[in-house]
């Protein structure tokens, strides 16, 4: 249910509407990628780790067997970092036509965020964070997903392509670095899968406020009664007027509230 609040605004504010674009199309097209990439990945390359398992037989049937698993596991992967590349380049572009914003470039208030929320969860504080058009949990969820391509993209084109990629290693790290890129590629992997299941899932998707699940991803929309509460800062930016008229409003109800308790 909307707030008083919300509809206080919405009434002397009829230019407020009721959705804001949170994603353009390239970004979906771009998540879409990823998404369907990464289940792929999880699928064959569980199957593929863990192929002495006997649950795994199943699995590695599934995908036509051991051979046609790892040709889909590398397919999906090259898919990944092509959707990897799709995105830097489009930021370049966006950053040379001026439309490029730095709102997820992790700044010293996505501390003071935490600390705070830290403070409201202990009920040290009635206040939550103050957030813009992304909480410092949603810049470490972008962030790590770079990270994670970076170990898992170089790792699996070497362990994809050993013949060229063993021109670039040294020839004293033959007898330890195959198995150093075996490690990184499957194990990164895994946490991978542990931190978008209990991380992302639930952040995006399964907390109280969107469950079953956010459509920002489908449709690239916010409603802006979810971008007031949510994004508050990044509503003020984007309506001043409403945010001001809510304000006043708000201070004139303290007011009378205040009056009536003298009287």
């Amino acid at each position: 249910m909307k707030s008083e609040n919300d509809e206080a605004a919405r009434n002397n504010h009829d230019v407020l509407p009721d959705e804001v674009e949170r994603f353009n199309i390239h970004y979906r097209i771009q998540h879409v990628l990823m998404l369907t990439s990464f289940l792929v990945l999880f699928f064959t390359g569980w199957a593929l780790k863990f192929s002495e398992v006997e649950t795994s037989y199943s699995w590695i049937h599934f995908w036509g067997g051991p051979k046609t698993a790892g040709i889909i596991h590398r397919i999906a992967g090259i898919t990944m970092i092509m959707d990897s590349l799709y995105h830097v380049l489009y930021l370049i572009y966006r950053f040379s036509r001026g439309k490029l914003r730095w709102d997820l470039i992790p700044v010293w208030k996505d501390f003071e965020d935490l600390y705070q929320n830290i403070r409201y969860f202990l009920g040290l504080s009635k206040e939550k964070p103050r957030f813009g058009r992304f909480s410092y949990l949603q810049k470490f969820d972008y962030w790590a997903v770079f990270w994670g391509i970076f170990v898992i993209g170089f790792s699996g084109l070497a362990l994809a392509f050993p013949t060229k990629a063993a021109l670039f290693f040294p020839e004293s790290s033959k007898n330890w670095i195959w198995e150093l890129i075996y490690i990184m590629h499957s194990d990164e992997a895994l946490l991978a899968i542990v931190f978008i299941l209990f991380w992302h899932f639930y952040n995006e998707h399964l907390r109280p406020e969107v469950f079953p699940m956010s459509w920002v991803w489908i449709t690239g929309k916010i409603s802006t009664h979810e971008l007031r509460h949510e994004h508050p800062m990044e509503f003020e930016r984007l309506f001043p007027e409403a945010h001001a008229q809510t304000v006043t409003e708000e201070d004139g109800g303290r007011g009378e509230d205040k009056a009536s308790r003298e009287v």
